[in-house]
């Protein structure tokens, strides 16, 4: 069995982990690899970028960004990913520290349940013509750049205009995504195993603006009504230059990104535990 492991190499704790976890696969007689960056650290077999989402399980130890690493490059592949939780404010990734022996076990006896994430596709076109594909986990983002005050947006959704509003931004999120950017832009919060995307304002200078949630069968068209510097954003790796005339068409990816579960409440107890249990301790002064 190949395993690939993905680590973030800023973390002292999740590189310890990385090795041990290292350790007992090799006792196991898997074959590891993992990226150029973390190889000398783990002691495992560098591959390259594009063999790295080739295998028959990815183990993340880091946050949801570096998840969200492997999810780009797993997701053609229909690579699982066991995510290991050594970040901040993590909501994808599914397993704590502790759990990791026991999770494997349950993927090598072939007993472990696989959450199907759905992903998002976005197209930028130009002229006319589709320029650059790419594909989220989380959500594609519209965004001004630094030296642009504001700009307009323009929001068609199935062929139908929709809205023309200012902001600083606008943003499409997938269900996983509705914890990441979509909540820090006032969108609404929405279990990662329901199918839909969700089309957010970010500081929008109207009142009447709102979040909005769609059918993942939509496919949603945005443009930019007024001249500035504006940039694309996919999960805030990808970044492209947007030009005036450009369109970008949002839709629902074929891929999917597959993680494996510990435990099928997850989500709610990261509700209860990352943000409620934090709003309360505000509220109380701890």
């Amino acid at each position: 069995m190949r395993i690939h492991l993905l680590v973030n190499t800023h973390r002292p704790d999740a590189i310890e982990a990385a090795k041990a976890t290292a350790l007992f696969l090799r006792e196991r007689r898997c074959q590891l690899g993992t990226d150029r960056e973390a190889s000398p650290l783990l002691g495992v077999e560098a591959v390259g970028i594009e063999e790295l989402g080739r295998a028959d399980l990815m183990v993340t130890f880091g946050g949801d960004g570096t998840l969200i690493r492997g999810a780009h490059v797993c997701a053609p592949h229909g690579t699982p990913i066991l995510g290991v939780y050594y970040g901040r404010f993590g909501f994808v990734t599914q397993c704590q520290p502790a759990e990791v022996g026991a999770a494997l076990s349950l993927f090598f006896d072939g007993q472990a349940v696989l959450s199907e994430r759905m992903m998002i596709q976005t197209e930028l076109i130009r002229a006319d013509r589709s320029v650059a594909t790419l594909h989220s986990l989380n959500e594609a983002a519209l965004q001004r750049a630094a030296t642009t005050r504001m700009l307009y947006f323009e929001v068609v959704v199935n062929g139908r205009y929709l809205h023309s509003y200012p902001a600083d931004g606008i943003l499409v999120a997938s269900p996983t995504g509705s914890t990441a950017y979509n909540l820090s832009a006032g969108g609404p919060i929405v279990d990662p195993r329901t199918e839909l995307m969700i089309l957010t304002p970010v500081t929008p200078h109207t009142l009447a603006t709102r979040p909005l949630i769609l059918d993942p069968s939509s496919e949603i068209q945005l443009r930019i009504e007024t001249r500035g510097d504006a940039v694309l954003s996919c999960d805030g790796q990808s970044r492209l230059q947007l030009l005036s005339g450009d369109r970008v068409r949002v839709t629902r990816s074929p891929r999917i990104t597959r993680l494996v579960t510990i435990d099928d409440q997850d989500f709610l107890n990261k509700v209860h535990d990352r943000l409620f249990h934090h709003a309360h301790g505000e509220e109380i002064g701890e």
